[in-house]
C-alpha cells in the first residue's frame, strides 16, 4: 500500500520505443536532437538525456545556459544547443562548459569572437523564416551570415529554422521550408547541420536538404494533435499518480469545495486525493477532470485547491484509504485529452505536473533510478520550519530536476566559484566531522544531550586568524555563512545563554599550533576569534585545521543537520548517539557533486558516512540525521 501524496513514473522503455517510431521515419543518415530543455518537458533532463544518448541522439537541445551547465555537471558530454538566444554575460559560462550558442544577431556573434581567445567557439544560427521569433530575418540573413562567417573564432557547425504551425498548416510549412531552403542554397559553405523540423515535423513537413531533427514532443509519448494518432505509433511516457487519503459521504443538496461549485445531485462517495494547483495538476480541470481508482474512471468535484482534490468514487468497488489514484497517463488521461477539457496546452501540463512528486524511472518493469524534488525524500514531520526553508534553499543534488533548483544551482554554486572570476577560490580536503551525543551530567539539562563536534580538514590559510559563530536565529547566523574568515557556525537552542557555558570551544589548532580563542558577543551572535602570532607565516600555504566544541542540543529537536558549506574534496561524517534513547535514526543525504549518494554504515551506535577521498561535493550539500 501506497502512502505518497503523489508521485510521477517516467516510463523509460516506452521513451526509448517512441525514438525508435520516430527514427523509422527519418532518411539514411539524418542525426537527431533529443530536446531536454523545460527539465525535458518535465520528465528530467539528466535521465532523458542519458536515455536519448543510448538511443542514438547526437545533440541536447536546451533552453539557456543554465539547462545546459546542469547537464555537465552531471557528466553529460554529448553536445549541447542552447536554443534560445544568449546574453553577452553568459558568454564565459558557455566558453567554460563547452556549450553550443544559437547566434541570432550579429552583434552577439562579435561579442562571443571576442571573447573566444583563439579557440574557436562552434555555433548554430537562427533564421526566422515565420515563426516571428528570434532569429535572423530570412531576407536579411544571406547579408548577415557573411559577415558572422568572417569572424575568426567562429566556425558556423549549424544553421536552423522552426516551423510555427508543422501539425496544422501544409501551406505555410512550405512556405517557411521554401525560405530556409534559399537561405541555405545561398550560402558559400555548407554546415555540418542543417534543421527544421521538430518531432512532428518529421512527419508532415521534413524536406529533404536537412540532416538533423529535434525530437521532442512525440518522442515523450504526447500527440501535439489529433491529425497524427493515425501516422505514428507512440506510448505514454509520464504518469503522475497519487493515493486516496480520505473518504467520505455527501448527501444530496451539499456543497463539495471552494464557492459551491459542485452541488450533489444524488448521495455520493467521494474521495479527497492530496494533490492540487500546486502540484501542477491544473486549477481549469475543476469539475472538468477525470482520473482512475482500481481501474474506474472518477469524475473531478468541486473546486481544485491548491493543495487537495476531490473525486466521485460512487462506482469503484472496495475503495480503500491508500489506493492509488492515476490522474495522468495515456487514453482519456493522457495529456492531450486532459488539457482538451479546458482548451490547455499538453507542453504547458507537462512541464508543470508533478512539482512536489519524486519520480521514478522505470525500465524493464523495475525502478532503475528515482529523483527527488523539493519535497518528501528531504523533509521529515520533526522539522520546523526554519530548518525546513534552510534544508530547501541549501539542498543542490544533481537530481533535482526542475527550474527552481537549477536556478539554486546557479545562483549558489556557479555564480558564486565560477564566474565571480576575481575572487581566489579555495576549497577544503579530508573534511572529516565527528559529532557525539551523550547524557547530560546535570539533571537540570536531562531534556538535552550534551554535544561534543570536532572538525578536521586541509584548506589554504587565507588570512591570519579566524572565526567560529553561533547565534540563537538563524536569521543572525546566515550572515556568516558567505564570510571567508569564518570556518565553523552554529545554532544554539534559545533555552540557553549565548555563553561559553553552553557553546565553547574546547580545542582549535592549525598543523602543530595550538590557537589562542576568545569570544564576543556581536547583533546576536557569538563570534569566537581563533589566532596565532606565528600564522601569518602560513598565510597562503595548506595547512591542517583541527576545532573542538561543546555545547547542548535539545533531545524534542529529533533532527540534527550538518552541512558542507565549501566546494570539498572527501568527505566523512561521524555520528554518535545513545542507543538506549535513541532507538533509529534516518539518515537524508543532500549531496550534490560527483557521489550524490556516499556510503552509509551503522555499528555500535555510530553513523557513518563517507565519500572517496577524490570525490568533489559542492556548497550547501549535508546530511540530516532525523531520530
Amino acid at each position: 500500500m501506497n502512502f505518497e501524496r503523489s508521485w510521477v513514473e517516467i516510463n523509460l522503455d516506452n521513451f526509448a520505443y517512441n525514438l525508435q517510431q520516430l527514427k523509422g521515419l527519418l532518411r539514411a543518415k539524418t542525426e537527431f536532437m533529443q530536446i531536454v530543455k523545460a527539465d525535458a518537458y518535465g520528465h528530467g533532463a539528466y535521465e532523458i538525456a542519458k536515455e536519448s544518448t543510448k538511443q542514438g541522439a547526437t545533440y541536447l537541445g536546451v533552453a539557456n545556459s543554465e539547462e545546459g551547465i546542469l547537464l555537465r555537471y552531471q557528466n553529460i558530454t554529448t553536445p549541447i544547443l542552447i536554443l534560445s538566444p544568449s546574453y553577452e554575460d553568459e558568454i564565459d559560462q558557455i566558453i567554460e562548459y563547452n556549450l553550443t550558442p544559437t547566434i541570432t544577431t550579429l552583434q552577439f556573434a562579435r561579442e562571443l569572437d571576442s571573447k573566444c581567445n583563439g579557440q574557436p567557439i562552434k555555433v548554430h544560427i537562427e533564421i526566422d523564416t515565420g515563426m516571428g521569433r528570434s532569429g535572423i530575418r530570412y531576407d536579411e540573413a544571406n547579408k548577415i551570415i557573411p559577415e558572422i562567417q568572417s569572424l575568426p573564432n567562429l566556425s558556423i557547425e549549424g544553421i536552423f529554422s522552426h516551423f510555427c504551425c508543422s501539425e496544422t498548416d501544409s501551406d505555410y510549412n512550405k512556405l517557411q521550408s521554401e525560405r530556409f531552403d534559399k537561405v541555405v542554397k545561398e550560402l558559400s559553405f555548407t554546415p555540418r547541420y542543417i534543421h527544421i523540423a521538430n518531432s512532428s515535423g518529421v512527419i508532415t513537413c521534413y524536406p529533404e536538404y536537412t540532416n538533423l531533427v529535434r525530437l521532442g514532443l512525440l518522442s515523450y509519448g504526447v500527440y501535439p494533435g489529433n491529425g497524427l494518432l493515425d501516422k505514428i505509433d507512440i506510448k505514454a511516457v509520464m504518469s503522475f499518480k497519487s493515493t486516496v487519503c480520505q473518504i467520505k459521504k455527501a448527501n444530496k443538496g451539499e456543497s463539495i469545495g471552494y464557492n459551491r461549485t459542485y452541488i450533489a445531485q444524488d448521495n455520493i462517495d467521494y474521495a479527497i486525493i492530496p494533490v492540487g494547483y500546486a502540484d501542477g495538476y491544473d486549477y481549469l480541470l475543476s469539475n472538468h477532470g477525470e482520473v482512475t481508482v482500481n481501474g474506474q474512471y472518477c469524475p473531478v468535484i468541486g473546486k481544485i485547491s491548491m493543495d487537495m482534490l476531490t473525486i466521485d468514487v460512487s462506482n469503484v468497488q472496495n475503495i480503500k484509504v491508500g489506493d492509488e489514484v492515476t490522474l495522468l497517463n495515456s487514453g482519456l488521461l493522457s495529456p492531450q485529452s486532459v488539457t482538451a477539457k479546458y482548451d490547455g496546452l499538453s507542453y504547458e501540463l507537462l512541464c508543470q505536473i508533478g512539482r512536489r512528486a519524486k519520480r521514478y524511472y522505470l525500465s524493464n518493469g523495475s525502478t532503475i533510478a528515482t529523483a527527488p524534488l523539493a519535497r518528501r525524500e528531504f523533509v521529515s514531520h520533526d522539522f520546523s520550519d526554519s530548518k525546513l526553508n534552510l534544508i530547501i534553499e541549501s539542498a543542490i543534488s544533481q537530481r533535482l530536476q526542475s527550474k527552481e533548483i537549477a536556478s539554486l544551482l546557479y545562483s549558489e554554486i556557479l555564480r558564486r566559484f565560477f564566474v565571480d572570476r576575481d575572487r581566489d577560490i579555495h576549497y577544503r580536503k579530508n573534511f572529516c566531522y565527528k559529532i557525539e551525543f551523550t547524557k547530560p551530567k546535570e539533571p537540570m539539562y536531562k531534556e538535552f544531550y550534551e554535544v561534543e563536534t570536532t572538525l578536521s580538514f586541509t584548506k589554504v590559510l587565507q588570512q591570519d586568524h579566524f572565526f567560529v559563530a553561533c547565534a540563537h536565529r538563524l536569521e543572525d547566523l546566515q550572515r556568516y555563512f558567505r564570510r571567508r574568515d569564518v570556518e565553523y557556525r552554529w545554532l544554539l537552542d534559545s533555552n540557553f545563554n549565548l555563553t561559553e557555558d553552553f557553546f565553547s570551544v574546547s580545542n582549535v589548532s592549525i598543523n602543530d599550533l595550538t590557537l589562542n580563542h576568545h569570544s564576543e558577543i556581536s547583533d546576536g551572535c557569538m563570534e569566537i576569534r581563533c589566532s596565532h602570532p606565528m600564522l601569518s607565516e602560513l598565510v597562503d600555504k595548506i595547512v591542517d585545521f583541527s576545532i573542538s566544541m561543546k555545547t547542548y542540543y535539545p533531545k524534542a529537536s529529533h533532527q540534527l543537520s550538518a552541512y558542507i558549506t565549501e566546494i570539498t574534496q572527501g568527505v566523512s561524517v561521524f555520528f554518535h548517539y545513545p542507543e538506549d534513547e535513541i532507538k533509529d535514526v534516518e539518515v537524508v543525504n543532500i549531496f550534490s557533486g560527483q557521489q550524490r549518494y556516499p556510503v552509509t554504515v551503522r555499528e555500535n551506535g555510530v553513523i557513518s558516512i563517507s565519500t572517496g577521498e577524490e570525490e568533489w561535493i559542492f556548497p550547501n550539500s549535508g546530511i540530516i540525521f532525523a531520530y
